[in-house]
């Protein structure tokens, strides 16, 4: 919102003065009323290790972050495109794996990477996508010659979540501040749900011409089970559970009032392992029996296909950028993260010497967990780290500390920077790489801390793309 020298950036010039028009109790009136009107509609999360895991309300913040329309352009540009790459990459791995042949990445990184699922090998899926839901996080941070630069975090390829609270965000902000929206002119995200519906009718098996859309869920106990049916609903398909479908002859059906009816594609929100006890985890209450051989068999598409994760894997993220030369023949529009890899001795013995300094990270871990942020840590959590990365280096990457940016919310004191990351959501079906203008930001509440992630006590807010 300003800039180092305290100016009030051009794009946030009439919030500016909207904010200090509207007296800070009709703020704290809003904000009230937002929690009653989240309470209602159930918006939760669960928060593992507080207070039981119990779920609660994820906070929203009332001030907006907004970017300009001709940043989310190239924003656009260069998700598309690592998007692509992406799925060009997870196709090549489960069939010819030239790029593994060429020597662009390690084969042993992919091969024996738990994520990597051999059952996928050959199987085909609909126009080769894989990812038909990527949600990709992004950071800004000061850039190589001193600026802003949006740099991509991390691929969220296999079950990407929030895009709800994305959706309710904005309707919350329309409903509480009717007036910001005519000073603005704010692209719409609200279409979201035809886009996710056209999307998954577009990677239905060939031939089915009026396919069967299903959610897939683990069940009302699950942390984003608001989100699994507020989807369905959205988009007017069922919300189902494995032990509402079955499979026969290798096709698949769920049960029905009026009886079986046949299912064509999966919006799966339940990980690889638990899809189906005869092909993964047998001890597997959530999937159904037999899913894994309609799958390979082109009977079903699931979306997002199994087998996803390897593309998303910590240990696989600093290959991305390659993967946009070696697929598409083209320079990465939107750079990584400079990160090292452990399993390199270089890279092991220069984190181990800058370990306060830096950013550590679990390869499989999620959520802000599993991980360590050097300047925030006492000398007894470093040396902890440190004997973890001795043990196993290969399951950690490290990253610079970056400075990264911040946006105005409302705490306890008033209104305070904290920062912020971006997590658009990016659909593929057909030939269409599409998505919503902007998507969730997250905030970390906490003064000082990186970590934006709702598992973890962070918050929201609504992301306005102006023009």
């Amino acid at each position: 919102m300003y800039t180092a020298d305290g100016a009030v950036r051009p794009h946030y010039r009439p919030y500016a003065q909207w904010l200090e028009e509207v007296p800070r109790a009709l703020i704290e009136r809003k904000r009230s009323e937002a929690d009653i009107a989240f309470h209602r509609v159930g918006i939760t999360f669960n928060v593992y290790g507080a207070e039981g895991g119990k779920e609660r309300l994820i906070p929203f913040d009332l001030l907006p972050r907004i970017i300009p329309g001709h940043e989310w352009s190239e924003l656009e540009r260069g998700l598309a495109q690592r998007v692509r790459a992406l799925n060009a990459f997870l196709a090549d791995i489960y069939h010819d794996q030239e790029i593994l042949r060429a020597g662009r990445i390690p084969a042993d990184q992919i091969l024996s990477n738990a994520q990597f699922r051999p059952e996928m090998k050959g199987v085909k899926v609909p126009g080769g996508l894989y990812s038909m839901i990527a949600g990709i996080d992004l950071v800004r941070a000061a850039g190589a010659d001193g600026s802003g630069e949006f740099f991509v975090l991390e691929d969220n390829l296999r079950v990407p979540s929030g895009v709800s609270y994305m959706l309710e965000n904005r309707k919350m902000m329309m409903r509480l501040f009717p007036d910001l929206f005519s000073r603005y002119h704010v692209q719409p995200v609200e279409h979201y749900p035809d886009l996710l519906l056209e999307t998954l009718r577009a990677v239905a098996p060939a031939g089915v011409v009026d396919p069967t859309v299903v959610v897939l869920t683990p069940g009302a106990y699950n942390s984003a089970y608001f989100e699994h049916s507020f989807l369905a609903q959205q988009m007017g398909v069922e919300l189902v559970e494995g032990q509402d479908m079955f499979v026969q002859d290798d096709v698949l059906y769920m049960r029905t009032t009026q009886g079986p009816r046949r299912v064509d594609v999966i919006y799966r929100r339940i990980d690889d392992d638990f899809l189906d006890p005869l092909a993964f985890r047998a001890d597997s209450m959530l999937g159904v029996p037999g899913l894994m051989r309609a799958y390979q068999a082109g009977h079903v598409t699931l979306a997002n296909a199994v087998g996803t994760g390897v593309a998303d894997d910590k240990s696989i993220y600093p290959y991305v950028p390659e993967m946009v030369r070696f697929y598409l023949g083209e320079e990465p529009v939107l750079n990584n993260v400079p990160t090292w890899m452990l399993r390199e001795k270089d890279d092991l013995a220069y984190v181990l010497e800058h370990l306060p300094e830096l950013v550590v990270k679990e390869v499989h871990g999620a959520g802000g967990y599993g991980m360590l942020v050097g300047p925030a840590s006492t000398r007894a959590e470093i040396e902890d780290f440190r004997q973890r990365i001795l043990a196993a280096p290969e399951k950690y990457i490290a990253q610079p500390t970056l400075s990264l940016s911040s946006c105005p919310t409302f705490v306890e004191a008033g209104i305070a920077p904290r920062h912020i990351d971006l997590r658009p959501f990016v659909l593929s079906g057909g030939k269409q790489v599409r998505m919503v203008p902007g998507g969730l930001t997250r905030v970390a509440l906490k003064e000082g801390s990186l970590v934006v992630n709702s598992s973890q006590g962070g918050g929201t807010k609504d992301t306005w793309v102006v023009d």
